[in-house]
């Protein structure tokens, strides 16, 4: 079978919604001729690929069915018990029986699963928690349950069978994929906690897991550059096809950092090694063993991925902020690479699976979880009640015990495939800083600032304002700065960045990751001349804000208010 082109089937211009579509439609996606391994990948994915039909022909019966299972495996959990689930019958009384909630509104519940209390939220054994970072400074951990790594897995499926339709070298090489920690560590109770990126490697099918260049061990090291490093050194001696991670400032990380190890790099290479840069703080032990699967290769020329591999496609974020860094891979790649979106997803699920190199949107997972969308004037509707263009605010109902979750996430409907909407990813909806996927809150800039401004005597701060720094950087890393208006003349500007910066790592572990691992650079505090405040009220009220509802401005998501401060 010659190559596709599903960006055309999936365009949202020439995909209307239609009242009905044939069981074959979503046969056209995946047919049961094409290469090789898409064949094999196929024959074990009819499930997900019936799933996907049922949602994008009677995207409500999908959801009903759904919401029936996940029921089903709540009944007798205390939950439950307390909002009167037995008694739910539709989508509706589902709706009366719960509320709309934020991760803290349910961390009473989310506390006592952590703390080892059983039948809490579901009657299915807690495999493990997902840590991730919460809005308030304190992380978030997140239950997993085998139901829940189903409604996953699947989605994840029909995601990898689509990429080898379009990209068939992807199953001929290795996947390069930076990924943390499965398991860092165990509660009180003994519950493993760790990353999402190292649970979903660990359950991945064994002919998937055998496409990453290295050994389990090496995504265990503790280190992040000593982990990616080691990561690097067996890639440079495997035919990768591919490079997979979630934001695209991580592919630029990636071209970074074999330009910066080229030295220690050649040399392990020559040697067969595994003992200069940032390995040498490998525990002895490792080394050795990681030593045994490495072999001696010639040091190349061409440090960039394109020239050292047969890359046939990046998959990454393309929706947020991700263009800032898509439009500089080219150059740092070497070439110009298509580039597929990983789909709508977070560590509380998979919503949206992309099936085209196109703009990002991926096809609603409505044989997954129960997804609910909230309009701008604050109503829920359901995935076949959505306008295209509009935006919603994305809420969740999963089976690991997340029930009409507030995942704070916007989605813009970008057309519909059948009658399931496409979806893309626009922006965290809260005054959220996360262009690496950092998530800092505007609780933890106020949090950090304090910290920061308590070392500084005798300061009038009239206001301080956090936004990403994304242009005239060096090396071209992303930062945080922090504008304050009231600081005396003499203020040691990099020393109080430096504390801003502490703070920041000290209060939120995912923007401490990032740090860590050189995906953002150091926060900068920049001194705001007098008035700055004051003209950035004025300019709000004359552009028709009520004076009432201008608020302290914390956090600068846009560009243009930032500049508002900065240059009045």
């Amino acid at each position: 079978m010659g190559r596709r082109d599903p960006v055309t089937l999936l365009s949202p211009v020439q995909t209307p919604v239609k009242a009905r579509y044939t069981a074959s439609y979503v046969d056209e996606l995946f047919p049961e001729d094409g290469n090789g391994p898409y064949r094999l990948l196929r024959a074990f994915s009819e499930p997900a690929i019936r799933a996907l039909q049922r949602g994008c022909v009677d995207p409500e019966g999908a959801q009903r069915q759904r919401l029936h299972a996940i029921l089903d495996g709540a009944r007798g959990a205390a939950f439950s018990a307390e909002h009167g689930l037995d008694a739910v019958r539709s989508l509706a009384d589902f709706r009366r029986s719960v509320p709309i909630r934020s991760y803290d509104a349910l961390r009473p519940w989310f506390d006592r699963v952590a703390a080892g209390d059983r039948g809490v939220l579901t009657r299915g054994k807690v495999l493990q928690l997902l840590k991730t970072s919460g809005t308030t400074g304190a992380s978030k951990l997140l239950p997993v349950t085998r139901a829940y790594e189903r409604e996953v897995s699947q989605g994840q499926s029909l995601w990898r069978l689509a990429l080898v339709r379009d990209h068939e070298p992807v199953a001929h090489g290795k996947a390069l994929s930076v990924i943390s920690p499965g398991v860092e560590g165990r509660t009180e109770a003994g519950i493993p906690y760790g990353s999402n990126t190292g649970r979903m490697y660990s359950r991945q099918p064994w002919i998937v897991r055998l496409r990453y260049p290295a050994p389990p061990a090496v995504f265990a090291i503790e280190d992040a550059r000593a982990r990616l490093y080691t990561l690097l050194r067996f890639a440079l001696q495997a035919p990768i096809t591919s490079i997979t991670t979630a934001n695209p400032s991580t592919v630029l990380r990636i071209c970074r950092s074999l330009a910066a190890w080229r030295e220690p790099l050649s040399g392990d290479l020559s040697d067969g090694t595994l003992r200069r840069g940032p390995a040498e703080v490998l525990d002895p032990r490792l080394r050795r063993k990681l030593e045994r699967r490495l072999r001696r290769r010639a040091p190349p020329t061409d440090w960039r991925p394109a020239s050292l591999w047969e890359l046939a496609v990046i998959n990454c974020w393309k929706g947020g902020p991700a263009p800032f860094f898509l439009e500089k891979l080219p150059a740092a790649l070497g070439a110009e690479l298509p580039v597929r979106d990983v789909g709508v997803t977070a560590s509380e699920g998979y919503f949206a699976i992309p099936l085209d190199d196109g703009d990002g949107s991926g096809v609603a997972w409505l044989g997954g979880h129960v997804l609910e969308f909230v309009d701008d004037a604050g109503q829920p509707r359901w995935a076949w009640e959505l306008e295209a263009g509009a935006q919603y605010r994305l809420v969740i109902t999963t089976s690991a015990g997340l029930y009409r979750y507030d995942l704070d996430d916007i989605v813009e409907v970008t057309g519909h495939l059948g009658r399931a909407p496409l979806l893309r990813f626009v922006r965290k909806g809260a005054n959220i800083l996360s262009v690496t996927g950092e998530k800092v809150s505007e609780e933890q800039v106020v949090a950090a600032a304090r910290a920061m401004l308590s070392e500084l005597s005798g300061a009038a701060v009239v206001g301080f304002t956090a936004a990403h720094r994304l242009d005239n950087l060096q090396d071209g890393v992303p930062l945080i700065q922090l504008g304050v208006e009231g600081l005396p003349a003499d203020a040691d500007l990099p020393a109080l960045g430096r504390a801003f910066d502490r703070a920041l790592r000290t209060g939120n572990i995912e923007y401490d990751a990032k740090r860590a691992t050189d995906r953002l650079g150091p926060a900068a505090v920049v001194a705001l001349s007098p008035g700055a405040y004051q003209r950035f009220r004025d300019a709000r009220i004359a552009a028709g804000a009520p004076e009432a509802q201008v608020k302290d401005l914390v956090v600068a998501i846009r560009p243009e208010i930032w500049s508002l401060l900065v240059d009045g």
